[in-house]
């Protein structure tokens, strides 16, 4: 027997190896040499704490040659595992790139690498910067990862391990395909390294890595190494929302569920109002639990937090302006959170960091507003913000220098500011589209940052009470562990012609079939085979049954159900020619014609009052249906004025009298309608509705009825005494049959989609001269190198000449059309657009993306799938031309109403395509290069300029 213990002499591990026998002890010490002997011992000698025991298996399979998948709670500290990949590709003279999401991550991941290894160990490529580039260790964006791949890049020499930091973001709509493209394009002696949020189907995932990388483990962790509790905070009473006890099924806190009862038949304003008196006691009732059932005021939840000991907080609020009107809040409270001592170190941090932004900016910027925020521990944290600003705030909340944040949800994408406790405002957000509930997955995404490890005993997550709050919903947010990964890979232009000249057509498309997307498609097509499979089992049961020793059966019931379509199809055929007929004749009625309504729960005689035929209604030039048409308001005999539909009218009405609708009746007026009514009865009372005359049905002359009537009697089969009990049998195959074949075509759509929309973009790129078979043309090359949501009409500008004569100005508002998009969708206001060539070249390159969009539809290429070219927006056109002529920050975000940090990030994206053109561009007989560099240029200066990383 071998015992893995670690001996400390004195101890009672090294009293336990006394007592082994001598083989025991030489065995126990030759695993102990083994251990010391691995990188993993070395490693863990750098950290201060132990290592967790998922931390030690991922970091063991790592260092057995295994790639890795970890899944496991925000903060547990899977991020030890990607240190350990970079610490192997130190020891063993490999690269290592530690890839992140959002470019605020891979600074920090930067940084800390830097403090561990030393900067001229590690760089950092982000669309915004390169530093030392050539290192051992580079962090970038996985964007630049996979630009890198498709460019065969030479950084790629050398490459042995590649850690990709929330690998779940490529369930991301927009951004998540290039996860799926860097996994499946990695070199195979590439290890990779998956570090995952908690998800339910980690195993799925990482089947799927260990088809398309080889041997690939996954560790799966759900425990938090600081335990999270959960409350409810209603009034001045912090509620516990779970009830203190034993056991792994938690019930919810019944003082909570009590307090959600009251205040649910607690009676209205409009109760009251309609006067719903309430007894004495009930007032007091409603006063007591007025007291203490209401949503605190922000200054408040801060107060009472900071009493309870459970700052430092972040507070979610899901809006901007909710976040910085949440500061303000707290400043005129006058909340101090900070001694005189961090007001100091607060001011000297901030000014060292925003030494770089030039002093006429800070004002601009809000600058003294938000540094009052700062001393007093207080600040707001949004993408709204300048990038500056939001580093400053991180760096003092880590700090323990900020002790109150709110922010919006982007803070819990993976930024590092662990808090004691996390306050949520509300379970719903604005989703884009309206307002729905939070899902599991983000509520334990927020809740997550609570707690900090090796600082916190105990982390708290505080929902504020609100109205009509459901408890049981709040514990099934809070239990609730079934947030699986979706895939949501597509293939892009940029991806063909890419894959192409790599690997040729044939080659790309089965690589493509290798996406996880394709992968979870295929497996979902299991239980429907299944299923298919056990109807074609009972097929041949329903064959055997409906077997006549006659004839040939299934040829019989093949005619008789011919038959049954083609009446079925003339009975469909008459009704609609009624229901024809009968709108027609309703649009002929005039105010005063008495007619006979023929059915439904007014029939009888009617007065009409208006035809209420719809406007622009012009000789039924389209079919009715009972959902259109004239709808006629009438009053009848029995004194009821009503809007009648086509439905009441299942045939012609034609007019039996008419009679003098009186100038001042008034349909709401009991006396008109029973005077009208009155006179109606006297003029028509006498009159017998006219009798539909029926007309002969359409398949008694039908020639097709009666030929298949014919060969029915003919038919062997038609003689045999068991021709029904055969035909029951017939009519279960038949229904059978077309179930199967309808779950045949649900496989087939499943089955090979996205190589089927690989080869419709294939086509489509055909059609443009930018593929030729295994080819890719001049064109194709340039389309290569243009990376983004719009990158084929980027190529299709630069292919007609569009920008070509244009300044560096004019360039930049043409090519922010192609990276930006109004937060509001269909704004009414048309953008102010700069005036002369920039003008026209956005004219024509909507003009361009109007011809793409209709020669998509040809190829049926659907941007609802998330392929194909949206219109370019021209909301930022202005803005981008006016900071590229030199204009100032105070004037630009006036004219722009748009927050610094949204203006700053969408000039970075623009320079990051500009760019893209420079290099996309002909170098000879064009401007457009040169432009493009000169546009650059101008656009990078100022607080667009300044970085922290570099």
């Amino acid at each position: 027997m071998i015992v893995l213990l670690s001996v400390r002499p004195g101890t009672l591990e090294s009293t336990m190896t006394e007592d082994l026998s001598p083989a025991e002890r030489y065995a126990a010490s030759r695993v102990r040499a083994a251990e010391q002997a691995t990188a993993l011992a070395g490693f863990r000698e750098m950290y201060d704490f132990g290592l967790d025991d998922f931390q030690v298996e991922a970091c063991s399979a790592l260092e057995g040659g295994k790639g890795v998948l970890v899944a496991a709670p925000t903060g547990s500290g899977k991020t030890i595992v990607g240190e350990f990949a970079v610490h192997l590709a130190l020891e063993q003279g490999k690269k290592c790139f530690y890839t992140t999401p959002i470019k605020a991550l891979s600074n920090q991941k930067y940084a800390d690498l830097c403090r561990r290894y030393g900067a001229d160990r590690v760089g950092l490529l982000t669309g915004d910067n390169s530093v030392n580039s050539d290192a051992p260790i580079v962090v970038m964006t996985t964007e630049v990862l996979r630009n890198m791949l498709y460019a065969g890049s030479r950084t790629l020499l050398g490459l042995g391990y590649v850690v990709m930091d929330e690998v779940h973001y490529l369930s991301d709509r927009f951004r998540g395909a290039v996860w799926e493209e860097v996994i499946i394009h990695l070199p195979e002696s590439v290890t990779l390294v998956s570090l995952s949020a908690t998800v339910s189907n980690a195993e799925e995932f990482g089947d799927w890595l260990d088809t398309v990388r080889g041997d690939t483990e996954v560790i799966v962790s759900e425990h938090r190494p600081v335990p999270l509790f959960q409350h409810v905070l209603a009034g001045r009473r912090m509620y516990h929302l779970f009830e203190e006890g034993e056991g792994s099924r938690k019930a919810v806190n019944p003082d909570l569920a009590r307090l959600a009862r009251m205040e649910a038949t607690r009676p209205s304003y409009q109760d009251r109002r309609r006067g719903r008196a309430m007894r004495e006691a009930d007032r007091e009732r409603e006063r007591r639990q007025r007291q203490r059932a209401w949503t605190p005021g922000r200054p408040e939840v801060i107060e009472r937090l900071d009493a309870e000991s459970l700052l430092p907080a972040i507070t979610f609020i899901f809006s901007r302006a909710g976040c910085e009107a949440a500061v303000q809040q707290c400043l005129h409270a006058g909340l101090r959170l900070n001694d005189e001592d961090e007001r100091e170190e607060v001011r000297a941090l901030v000014e060292e960091h925003t030494a770089n932004i030039p002093p006429e900016d800070l004002h601009v910027l809000g600058y003294y507003e938000w540094l009052e925020g700062l001393e007093r521990g207080i600040a707001a944290h949004h993408a709204g913000m300048l990038p500056t600003f939001k580093e400053v705030v991180e760096e003092l909340f880590v700090r323990g220098l900020v002790k109150a944040v709110f922010a919006t949800e982007t803070l819990a994408l993976g930024i590092n500011m662990p808090a004691r406790s996390v306050v949520l405002e509300k379970l719903v957000k604005w989703n884009g589209e309206q307002h729905a509930d939070i899902t599991p997955g983000e509520y334990t995404q927020l809740t997550g940052r609570a707690g900090r490890r090796g600082i916190d005993v105990e982390g708290h997550a505080v929902v504020l009470w609100q109205r009509g709050m459901s408890p049981e919903h709040l514990a099934g947010l809070a239990g609730t562990r079934t947030y699986p990964l979706r895939s949501s890979f597509k293939p892009s232009y940029n991806m063909a012609v890419n894959l192409v000249e790599q690997f040729g057509r044939h080659r790309s498309r089965e690589l493509l079939e290798t996406s996880f997307a394709q992968f979870q498609a295929d497996k979902s097509v299991v239980g429907i085979s299944r299923q298919v499979q056990r109807n074609e089992e009972g097929l041949e049961g329903y064959k055997d049954s409906m077997t006549c020793h006659l004839g040939d059966f299934d040829e019989y019931a093949r005619l008789r159900r011919v038959l049954k379509d083609r009446e079925t199809e003339l009975a469909r055929q008459g009704a609609d020619q009624r229901r024809a007929e009968a709108a027609v004749a309703l649009e002929k009625l005039k105010p005063g014609d008495i007619i006979h309504v023929p059915t439904g729960k007014y029939a009888g005689l009617a007065l009409v009052l208006d035809p209420g035929v719809p406007a622009g209604r012009t000789g039924g030039h389209r079919g009715f249906d009972h959902h259109d048409g004239p709808r006629p308001l009438v009053l009848t005999a029995e004194r009821q004025v009503k809007r009648l539909a086509s439905i009441d009218f299942p045939v012609p009405v034609e007019a039996l009298d008419r009679m003098r609708v009186p100038k001042t009746f008034n349909a709401r007026s009991p006396q008109s309608r029973r005077d009208l009514a009155s006179a109606l009865r006297t003029k028509a009372g006498h009159i017998p509705p006219e009798r539909a005359r029926k007309k002969r049905a359409q398949a008694a002359d039908d020639r097709e009825i009666a030929r298949l009537r014919t060969e029915i009697r003919a038919h062997p089969c038609h003689g045999c005494d068991d021709r029904e009990d055969h035909a029951r049998w017939a009519e279960r195959y038949h229904r059978l049959q077309r179930d199967t074949s309808q779950l045949e075509r649900r496989i087939e759509g499943r089955t090979n989609t996205i190589a089927r929309t690989f080869d419709r973009i294939v086509a489509l790129l055909t059609e443009l001269d930018y593929l030729r078979g295994d080819e890719v043309t001049a064109n194709g090359k340039r389309l290569a190198r243009l990376y983004g949501e719009l990158d084929l009409l980027a190529s299709e500008c630069l292919r007609e000449g569009v920008w070509e004569g244009l300044g560096p100005a004019e360039l930049a508002a043409c090519v922010s059309a192609l990276v930006y998009e109004s937060r509001v969708s269909d704004d009414a206001v048309a953008p102010r657009l700069p005036s002369g060539p920039a003008q026209a070249a956005l004219g024509e390159m909507v003009r361009i993306w109007g011809r793409l969009d209709a020669l998509e539809e040809d190829f049926r290429i659907s941007q609802t799938e998330g392929v194909g070219q949206r219109e370019p927006d021209l909301g930022f056109a202005w803005v981008a031309h006016q900071w590229a002529s030199g204009r100032g920050l105070d004037e630009v975000l006036r004219e722009a109403e748009m927050p610094a940090g949204d203006f700053v990030r969408w000039t970075k994206q623009v320079i990051d395509v500009l760019g893209q053109v420079a290099a996309a561009a002909p170098a000879q007989g064009s401007t457009v290069a040169k432009s493009a560099r000169r546009a650059v240029d101008q656009l990078l200066r100022g607080v667009v300029a300044y970085s922290s990383v570099g």
